[in-house]
């Protein structure tokens, strides 16, 4: 008997006592008062055991048939053995025909073993990784993208490199997204200042690691991975972002940190920011530094024949025409036509772009001279943008808009009501197109910044 039904019995009771009428039984227990009746009779002849439910520990009536289950299990044990209840459930209905529901789908295998409940499950045990031994040995790096600025500039990426041995911030820097020249010129900062450590751990950013399974053209590794490679230092990925905690627990501290600050000390631009980051990194590594087990400095110092500003570079290769011709960005380059620059007609020589925007046409190690021819000055509607990326590539185009909007503005005539046109002065000469070549040169800018990867 149940306690539903126990406190009813109280009700039904004080009614076969006479201590209370039917009617204000059947108001206490909502039911009718020839359910009350019918109570009454059945405790006046089999005493309490009359409250008992007859449907006691009898089956449901709408309960589904044995061997149906039976059938169903038997097709899933032989077939769906590794299966989910939903993912079994669904290939029963669609190619066996069985309509049963996940529910009973999930009771009958996790009766027959087959399932087993998440709750029920053992939790999966991450052993933490020991730290390394030496300052140098390991370096973690990552990109946070973060309001640091709050509502006093625009958000950015800040570039973190922490050291694993001693969780010590070793380089920190300021920029608009996470690309390869960014990397770059903070990378070639980070080893003016301490040299070449062994190895840099990151994530599976397309920065550091080339997605593709079958990567069309080149020797497979990203630009960031070869100028590792030329100055031997090694090119960790991780697998997850557990595997690199800490710099992702660091990136956590400096959204709380160096966000209040900078915002105590007046800072709202990146500029400012990077010339304040050394006394912040400074104050950090006192109070979160560990000791390292070896005091000995793995870092390495840069040998004579190893040049930053050389190797922190885009390279491509190019193919020569028979005009002495070769495209790269969307730009045609122009060789000048000697006698051996002739003999380079068919063949391939590196284009070399700088972090600061220089391009260098080179051939056995010898720069050429050249002119450019923009071929196309319009915007691609369908660049390719990383979605690290996409933020300050929103802004850029922001302000190309802004600029467009302004010369339809100028352009088009000012109306008066009724349809009447005022009176508009002409340009100067000059003007028009002076606009045109400084849209092109911010379109330009948007161009580079979807394409520098």
């Amino acid at each position: 008997m149940t306690m539903r039904e126990l406190d009813r019995l109280k009700t039904i009771q004080a009614v076969v006592d006479g201590n209370l009428k039917s009617g204000r039984a059947a108001e206490r227990l909502g039911l009718t008062d020839r359910q009350i009746r019918r109570l009454v009779n059945r405790v006046r002849e089999q005493g309490p055991a009359g409250m008992a439910s007859r449907r006691c520990a009898r089956p449901s009536n709408n309960r589904v048939p044995a061997e149906l289950t039976k059938h169903a299990l038997d097709i899933i044990r032989e077939r769906y053995a590794d299966f989910g209840p939903t993912l079994a459930c669904e290939k029963l209905r669609e190619v066996h025909g069985l309509k049963l529901s996940k529910e009973t789908i999930r009771k009958l295998m996790m009766e027959a073993g087959l399932w087993i409940p998440r709750r029920l499950r053992s939790s999966t045990i991450y052993q933490p990784r020991n730290r390394r031994h030496c300052v140098g040995e390991l370096i973690q790096i990552d990109g946070s993208d973060h309001a640091w600025f709050e509502d006093r500039a625009p958000a950015c990426t800040l570039l973190v490199y922490i050291d694993d041995a001693t969780s010590r911030l070793m380089h920190l820097h300021f920029t608009y997204s996470e690309s390869t020249f960014s990397y770059f010129e903070a990378t070639r900062r980070y080893i003016e200042l301490h040299g070449k450590p062994q190895a840099f751990y990151s994530d599976q950013y397309s920065v550091f690691r080339v997605n593709r399974k079958q990567p069309q053209g080149g020797s497979g590794h990203t630009q960031f991975g070869r100028a590792l490679y030329e100055l031997n230092i090694e090119s960790i990925c991780a697998n997850s972002s557990q595997a690199k905690g800490r710099v992702e627990r660091a990136n956590l501290t400096l959204q709380d940190r160096l966000v209040k600050e900078l915002r105590l000390q007046g800072i709202s631009t990146m500029e400012a920011a990077n010339a304040y980051v050394p006394c912040f990194i400074a104050d950090y590594n006192r109070r979160f530094a560990k000791p390292p087990r070896n005091d000995w400095d793995t870092h390495r110092p840069l040998r004579e024949d190893e040049d930053l500003e050389s190797i922190f570079t885009h390279r491509e290769k190019r193919k020569v025409s028979h005009v002495l011709t070769l495209q790269y960005d969307k730009t045609i380059y122009l060789i000048g036509d000697t006698k051996n620059n002739r003999k380079l007609i068919g063949q391939y020589i590196d284009v070399y772009e700088y972090v600061d925007g220089r391009i260098e046409l080179q051939a056995s190690g010898t720069c050429l001279p050249y002119t450019t021819y923009d071929r196309l000055p319009e915007v691609s509607q369908g660049a390719i943008v990383e979605n690290k990326r996409l933020g300050h590539v929103l802004q850029i185009a922001q302000l190309v808009q802004a600029e467009r909007d302004s010369r339809r503005s100028q352009s088009a005539p000012a109306r008066t009501h009724r349809g009447l046109q005022s009176p508009t002065k002409k340009p100067e000469p000059g003007k028009k197109r002076q606009r045109a070549l400084g849209a092109r040169d911010m379109e330009k800018a948007i161009r580079k910044t979807v394409l520098a990867t």
